[in-house]
Formats: structure tokens, sequence, C-alpha cells
């Protein structure tokens, strides 16, 4: 009998069940499922999203090998059209110039036709989002197979046009995001909470550039810098964790699809471990730096102007409002004919993809070194160990077609931009960087063949590793971002430029910041989305400027004990979101706030049993019209710099000003912009 109890109470004096006193190893499948609960608690004690962030990490993963999958079969088949087409010269220019010219309109056609949010990069909306601003629809779920099918098809077109990834796929994975958030919400019957969602967004775009680079330190460094102007440190393992487990799935797909051995980097290099650059080497790649910030102010100058221009011009605006297909055709004509192989395409590089454009800008062989003595042929199809032989020409030499490629990818860059349909533009302006930097460092190693002395040890020039700087500088100045420094070594797997490539972002960030808005705040601007921009510097006075000079002093409040006739008429005349609620006339103290809607449907529903003269705003209050309370206001004294701190920290969209408790203005983005705008440039004085 005692033994029948053991068996029933178990080692642990608990009652075990019927189905485990016959199943084997009844104490251990207990222990292993105690540790499971218990893991589970933990696990979700660190968080409640974390299977969230993990299923979104992976799915992204997913869909971003799925779309590169994809987009090589059509890359392949274009390629082999080209090849097998004969020698015809206008066959092969048909063959080169309709395929990308029929995926751009179909991407352009086929995405706007769906909905007019999935052309562009994305990233300037999301920035606008991630302040406060509400944006109709534009992570609505059925935008994302609209900008799946769009993106594939225009990087389907190969280097004609020249476009990148990484914008839209962070748009994609901020869509997915808020999709999972909406699903989880349903699934537990939780009322959705903004600042839950803004967290779930910010992850959600460090996933984004982390499953296209495969670089999560990166990803999560650059959507910080990019999407946000103060970032919470609550959220920095939640962007790591689905970062890193999207860009760990990302490097596994090509290993389970027996396309690799292991994991490796996206660009090989092979630069001299012992001794990469030597100490008086740093100046050159500081002046690198500064060549790189000076080029992306004229770049950032010419492509906000020219889309301007387009957005003003009657004829070309009309043809983007009417036909953007058409549109799409006659810019991706133009750019594929300038790059058709035979013609000036030699001088471009054309035949290379954009991975082999950077595969071969990274050599650490200098190239005029080589040719100087020897010419290298120019092979039918490009050499996949000489890939470099793309850039010679015996009569252009690789100065002339490093700098001929500059220049007209300097404005075919700017064209491609304005073209509607979904597409990146970190990659084009990186390549770019890259070969700014390829052309410094062949002109250095052209100056010193023997290389520079130091400590006696002469150690030859690099100029793999200043294109590699050049990268990193040019695009990070684009874009106002030092994390470029960390994609550059995350994408080649290697440090040893690291002083030399951070020094030569820092510098290019300092003349680009000082004299130019970001490439995507420019594109709010000309886009005209609402944005609350920057106090650049502290030697303009922010400090100085309080809230009482710019302050909107015209105020419409309703009094608790405002008679509803009058309350009805500063209804109807106004259409102002919300209302003031103070609790008198005559002491104007600012107790909360009203909403319109919800005001008027109050007035509604009380209208039928109105007492003319007897009932007042209290009455309506009382019987069940909600008021908001004031958690937040400024006062006349508040200086502007703290004020753009608030709206800034709290994504805010407007404040009242009370004084002593009574309410005497607001201020909104309106009013900080002109008070900025003023301190910037000071008007004219009468």
């Amino acid at each position: 009998m005692e033994e029948l109890v053991g068996l029933r109470e178990g080692s642990s004096g608990n009652p075990v069940t019927l189905r485990e006193l016959f199943s084997p190893c009844p104490r251990i499948r207990r222990g292993i499922r105690d540790g499971l609960e218990w893991l589970k608690q933990k696990l979700f004690h660190v968080s409640e999203d974390w299977h969230l962030l993990m299923t979104l990490g992976v799915l992204m993963a997913l869909i971003s090998y799925a779309m590169d999958f994809a987009i090589g079969r059509v890359v392949r088949a274009h390629q082999w059209l080209y090849r097998e087409i004969g020698d015809s010269h206008l066959l092969r220019y048909l063959s080169w110039t309709v395929y990308p010219v029929a995926l751009t309109s179909f991407s352009s056609g086929f995405s706007q036709s769906i909905t007019p949010f999935s052309g562009g990069s994305g990233i300037p909306e999301l920035k606008t989002i991630l302040t406060g601003v509400v944006l109709e629809d534009y992570l609505d779920i059925k935008n994302f197979g609209a900008k799946v099918v769009g993106l594939t098809c225009t990087l389907a077109s190969g280097s004609t046009v020249f476009l990148g990834k990484v914008g839209p796929f962070v748009h994609l994975s901020v869509m997915m995001a808020a999709y999972l958030s909406r699903v989880r919400n349903k699934a537990i019957r939780e009322s959705e909470n903004d600042s839950k969602q803004k967290e779930m967004l910010v992850a959600a775009a460090a996933v984004g550039v982390a499953t296209v680079f495969a670089a999560p330190f990166s990803g999560v460094l650059f959507s910080i810098e990019v999407l946000s102007s103060h970032y919470s440190v609550w959220d920095y393992w939640r962007c790591f964790f689905a970062a890193t487990c999207g860009a760990l799935m990302f490097r596994l797909l090509p290993v389970f699809n027996s396309e690799q051995e292991t994991i490796t980097t996206l660009f090989k290099t092979s630069f001299r471990v012992d001794v990469p650059f030597d100490l008086p080497e740093i100046f050159f790649f500081v002046v690198l730096g500064a060549i790189c910030g000076i080029v992306s102010c004229a770049y950032l100058f010419c492509q906000r102007t020219f889309l301007g221009f387009i957005r003003t011009n009657w004829f070309l605006s009309k043809l983007l409002a009417t036909s953007k297909p058409m549109y799409s055709t006659l810019a991706t004509l133009i750019l594929a004919s300038i790059t058709y192989p035979p013609g000036v395409g030699r001088f471009l590089a054309s035949r290379l993809s954009m991975k082999e454009h950077l595969d071969s800008l990274f050599d650490n062989n200098s190239w005029a070194l080589i040719t100087r003595n020897s010419s290298p042929p120019w092979p039918p199809e490009p050499d996949s160990q000489n890939l470099w032989f793309e850039w010679y020409h015996p009569r252009f030499t690789i100065f002339g077609t490093l700098a001929f490629f500059l220049v007209m990818k300097f404005w075919m860059l700017i064209l491609a931009t304005t073209i509607p349909m979904p597409a990146g533009y970190f990659m084009p302006v990186f390549v770019f960087g890259a070969a700014i930097g390829r052309l410094w460092g062949e002109a250095l190693s052209l100056a010193f063949p023997e290389g520079i002395m130091a400590g006696g040890v002469t150690y030859p020039i690099i100029p793999g590793g200043y294109a590699l700087a050049g990268a990193a500088a040019f695009s990070g100045a684009v874009t106002h971002t030092i994390s470029t420094a960390i994609l550059a070594f995350e994408l080649t797997g290697q440090i040893l430029h690291a002083l030399p490539v951070l020094m030569a972002v820092l510098a290019a960030n300092a003349i680009a910041q000082s004299c130019q808005a970001s490439f995507y705040d420019g594109t709010i601007i000309v886009k005209k989305l609402p944005y609350l921009p920057w106090i650049r510097g502290r030697g303009i006075g922010s400090h100085g400027v309080i809230v009482e000079h710019f302050m909107n002093c015209t105020i419409t409040t309703l009094a608790k004990d405002m008679p509803l006739e009058e309350v009805v008429k500063v209804v109807t005349s106004t259409d102002v979101a919300e209302y003031p609620l103070v609790e008198s006339t005559e002491s104007q103290i600012l107790v909360g706030v009203v909403r319109r809607a919800q005001l008027m449907q109050a007035l509604q529903t009380e209208s039928p049993s109105w007492a003319p003269g007897h009932q007042c705003l209290q009455d309506v209050l009382a019987g069940g019209c909600p008021m908001e309370p004031i958690t937040l206001q400024l006062s006349p004294e508040t200086s502007l710099h703290q004020a753009h701190k608030f709206f800034e920290l709290m994504n805010l969209q407007s404040l009242f000003v009370t004084s002593r408790g009574r309410a005497v203005g607001f201020v909104s983005w309106v009013e900080l912009k002109k008070a900025i705008s003023n301190l910037t440039n000071p008007p004219a004085p009468k």
C-alpha cells in the first residue's frame, strides 16, 4: 500500500495522472515539461513580442531571398538573350533596351495601379509616420504585394537603371510588422497601442536593412540614424534580436539551397592583413572624405532641384499624373541606350551587375600600375576572375573610364530617382562612392608607385581600401549617417581599414550636414510631407528665443459655463480638431481638451431636450462627452530649444501655452518651422 502511495505521489509529492503512471520515465518527462514551462515564462518575462520579432525576421529573410532568386533568373535570361541573339547591332540594341524598358514600365504601371504608395523608396514617408503624423493606408498590407512585384521588376532591369533594394524593403518590413501587430492584437483581444506599434515599426526598419545585406549591426544603426531623431534604449535589444534573426536566416538560405558551402560575406576582399595602411595615408583618407562630402552636396542639390523641376514643369507633371508608365519607359530608354555595351556603355562597365561593380572596385591591385606596361584584352564576356578588365580601355586608360563613369552616373542616378516605381537609392550611391575612392586610390598609387615609406619599410598603396572608404563616405554623406562605415565592414567581412574609413565618413558628413539636407529629408521637403526641421548648431540663438515670440495667440476656447447656443456657434464656425476647455469665461484656467467630433455627437444627442438659455457646456460634459486632461503644456518663457525638444521626444503635433494656468495661445509645427526659419534666415529689417 505504501508503495502504491509512493507511486501516486511521485518523488516531489505531487499527484500524477494515470497516463503518467503507465508512460515511460514520468519523472524525466515532468522535469522536461517544467523546464520548458519555466523557459517560456522567462522568455515572456523578457518581452511578450519576442516570438513576433523572430517571425518578422524569418519572414522578411525568406521574402528577400525569394526576390533575389527571381531577380537572378530574370537577369540571367536577359544576359542569355543578349548573348545568343546574334551579331546584328540592331537586334542586340533592342534586346539590351527593350527588356529593361518592359520591366520598369510594368513595375511602374502595376504598382501604381494597385496603390499610389508603392512608388519610390518609402523611407521619407516612414520617417514622417514615426514623428506622429498619420498617413492613411500607407502601411496597409494590400500595398505589400504590389511593392514586392514592382521592386522585383525594378531590380531585374539590372545595371541599366542602376537602382537598389534597401528603402523599399524597409517599407515592406514595416508593413509586415504592422500587419503582424494587428493579427496579434486580434488574437489576444488587445486594443491597439500607438507606443507599442511604434516600437514594432522601429524594429521592422532594422530588419529591412539586415535582410538585404545580412548586416544586423549596421541594419540597426542605419535605421536609427535615418528614421529617428531620438531613440529609446528599450527598443535596442528588440531591434538587434529581430535583425539578427533575419540576417542569420538570409545567410543560411543559400547554404540550404546548395549555392554556398558555408556562410560567407557578400563582397570578398583580399586586402593586405599585416599593414593594410600606413600612418601618412590617414591624411589621404580624410581628403577622400572631404571630396566625397563636396560631391555629395552637389549631388543632393542637383537631385532635389531636378525633382522639384519635374513636379513644377507643366508637361512632365502632367505626364507623371496621367501616364506614369510612359515616363518610366522614356527615362529607362535613355538610360538603357547610354549603357549599351558596344556604345557608351563600353566606358561605364555596363556589363557588370551592381555586385560585380563593387567586387571589381574593391580589388587590392593597382590597375594603373598593371596597365602601365601592358594592355589587357576586352573579353567577349565579363571574366569573373578579372572583372577589372571591364574598366580598361586603351585610349581612355583606367583614369578616363573611372572619371567618365562618375560624370555620367552623376546625372543618370538623378534621372533614375525620378522614375515612379518601387526602388532603393542607397546602393547606387554606395557604388558611386566606391568609384570615387577607386579613382583617388589609383591616382595615389601612380603618384607613389613604390609605396609610402615609414620606419624604413615601404608599404604599397591599396586602391581597394580607398574604394571601401569612398563607398562608406559618399553614401554616409548623402544619407547623413555614420553607420555606413559599419555597413562597409559587415559587407566585406574585414575591419582592417576601420580607422581611416571612419575618419573619411566623419569628414564627408561634416561637410554634407553643414550644407545640404539629407537625401530623405530633401525628398520630404520636395513632396511637402509634414516634418519638423532640426535646429542645427548651437550658435544660432535657439535658447534666447522664447515661446512668447512665436506662439499663435489666436485661440478659440470653450468655457464650462458657456451657453450651448454659443458652443454651437463656435463649433459650426471653426474646423479645428480639438478645443481647449477652460474653467470659466472669466478665469480662462485651462482644465482639458474636448474633441470636436465627440462634442458634435454629444450636442446632436442633447438637442431634443434643450431649454434655451438654461443649459451650458457643463451639462453636456456631465452627460457623457469625454474631456481629455492636459498632460503637457508650454509656458510663454519656454525657449525655442526646449519646445523643439518636447515636440521631438513626445512626437507631438501641437501644445497649448499657459500663463499662471490661463490659456494664452498654442504652438504647432507651423509656428516652430517659422521660428527656426527666422533663426537660420533672418528676415530683412523693415
